[in-house]
């Protein structure tokens, strides 16, 4: 089953050229992929029936043409298949002409929020969601792992405030996105928006945590990591080139 949704970039999601920013571009991926869990009985107004919750693992996301304010685009998704108990997520969007101008994938873990633990995704499971197996928008996509450089040029600290905080009570997966543009450096960040996005969550970052991000170049891109305080936990590590 394909998912699909029409959006209108907004003001509030626009930043440099008056071009839609990553942070609003992932947060239609998000909706999008809402949308679809509801429709299968497993959103997030059926957690307290189900005691379930879809935790986001990875991101991968390219931007061909990024949509200018007020432009009206079409978002698509689907679910893919699931390895043991990682479930996969395929998104488009399209602009009203037809074109391909962004594309990601996504990761996946269902929760069981009594049990703390991780729950296998199985058949029935997944069956409720349609899933379109052989379909994916890249080919051969392993999530192969983003490697950590060994010195950084930056830090930066940050206190997670409740505006942060999502229904998990985690920091929400799109304001990793802010953190990773408050670690640039200037002149990086002068740049315009980088149209391939990585990112990685490792351990959930909660209210007033502060978090130590770190920035390095390293093979031609920009690396964010994310760790605690006292820089023993790695909470997400984000590439942006």
């Amino acid at each position: 089953m394909i998912v699909e949704n029409n959006y209108t970039v907004k003001l509030s999601e626009i930043g440099k050229e008056n071009k839609v920013t990553n942070k609003a571009i992932l947060s239609y991926l998000e909706d999008i992929g809402g949308i679809h869990s509801n429709m299968a009985g497993t959103g997030v107004l059926d957690i307290p029936k189900t005691h379930l919750t879809w935790v986001l693992l990875e991101w991968k996301l390219q931007v061909i043409r990024r949509p200018k304010y007020s432009e009206k685009i079409k978002v698509t998704t689907w679910s893919r298949d699931a390895v043991k108990c990682y479930a996969y997520r395929d998104f488009e969007i399209y602009d009203m002409e037809g074109n391909i101008i962004a594309k990601a994938i996504s990761k996946w873990v269902l929760i069981d929020i009594e049990k703390g633990s991780i729950v296998k995704v199985d058949n029935e499971l997944l069956s409720k969601y349609e899933p379109e197996i052989d379909k994916t928008v890249f080919e051969g996509e392993k999530f192969e792992k983003i490697k950590e450089p060994e010195k950084y040029e930056l830090d930066t600290e940050y206190q997670v405030k409740r505006a942060d905080i999502d229904v998990n009570n985690h920091m929400h997966n799109l304001n990793y996105i802010d953190l990773a543009v408050e670690a640039l450096p200037e002149d990086v960040y002068k740049q315009n928006e980088f149209n391939n996005i990585r990112i990685t969550y490792k351990k959930e970052i909660k209210l007033g945590e502060t978090v130590k991000c770190k920035y390095a170049f390293q093979d031609g891109k920009n690396i964010v990591a994310v760790k605690s305080e006292d820089e023993k936990i790695l909470h997400a590590i984000i590439e942006l080139y």
